[in-house]
């Protein structure tokens, strides 16, 4: 089990007790791996006290904040198991809820997804959340819906872990190395501490990295931009050159409008292709690190 850890210090204790509780009632080995992303609190110390109770908790501490994605991926490459389960840090999800994904995985799917009817969040970050959703099942092709709190089998996060660029989205991953997706309804609770890791900056940086690292979408909007813009400039080229023919007199900048607007929807058609390799490029070259660990005990 993969915990991604950022200033948790309040839930940090209850959070572990509860999915030992959790996985008591089950027959099956564990293990816990908790990855802090640089908290700017206490939960470094707190969990290294927990670790010297616990045998099968293995505690990283990453270097500096990279994102919870990037935290996932440190923890993805030090799993053990047959399988692997994600979950926030915040008990925004029960961990009562962890036998409900292993029953889904039982069914033979590579992934399932905890979904909770409605999130307890604040409106703004509900709607950011609807975005990112919507924008991960128009760039991915995908039906289903997504959350933090997912199992995944051992063959698919062996391949997530090949994906090595800077910026990952783990559901993208997900996405392209298999189909076999399901999901099961989950309770969702409001925070009971702290506040969210997860600003709305943040989830503007993700649906962006989403959107940018995994597909050409705004390049082919430039494009798409560059082709309407010429053909107005030649509709209106049609109208003044006609208007001009009836004898009807053209006034104003009529022949620099035209002009800027051809010229300018040709330059944004360039760019728009030009943008279509630089982004293969930066895709594939970009080799900032997902990750730097700082400290370790696993």
């Amino acid at each position: 089990m993969i915990i991604p850890v950022y200033n948790a210090e309040k839930t940090l204790e209850e959070l572990i007790s509860r999915i030992k509780q959790a996985f008591s009632s089950l027959d099956v080995t564990y293990e816990i791996i908790l990855i802090d992303d640089n908290s700017r609190d206490n939960s470094w110390e707190v969990i290294k006290r927990l670790k010297r109770g616990s045998p099968n908790l293995r505690i990283i501490r990453l270097r500096r904040n990279f994102g919870q994605h990037n935290a996932i991926m440190c923890g993805l490459h030090f799993f053990r198991g047959d399988y692997v389960i994600t979950i926030d840090d915040d008990l925004q999800i029960p961990p009562e809820e962890i036998p409900k994904l292993i029953a889904g995985a039982a069914e033979g799917y590579d992934v399932v997804y905890g979904i909770y009817d409605r999130k307890k969040h604040n409106l703004l970050k509900n709607f950011g959340s609807f975005l990112i959703g919507c924008y991960y099942r128009k760039i991915f092709h995908m039906s289903n819906q997504v959350s933090a709190f997912r199992i995944i089998k051992r063959e698919i996060a062996r391949e997530i872990i090949n994906y090595d660029k800077t910026f990952p989205y783990i559901d993208g991953l997900i996405s392209w190395n298999t189909g076999n997706i399901g999901e099961v309804p989950v309770k969702h609770y409001r925070r009971g501490a702290g506040i969210s890791g997860y600003s709305i900056g943040k989830m503007v940086k993700l649906a962006f990295d989403m959107v940018t690292n995994f597909s050409a979408f705004p390049i082919r909007v430039a494009s798409l931009l560059g082709v309407l813009f010429s053909l107005v400039g030649f509709l209106l080229a049609l109208y003044f050159f006609f208007r001009f023919g009836l004898g009807m007199p053209v006034t104003g900048y009529a022949s620099m409008l035209v002009a800027v607007t051809i010229f300018s929807g040709v330059q944004l058609l360039t760019i728009g292709i030009i943008g279509e390799y630089i982004a293969r490029v930066h895709m594939n070259i970009n080799r900032k690190p997902q990750y730097v660990i700082k400290d370790q005990d696993i």
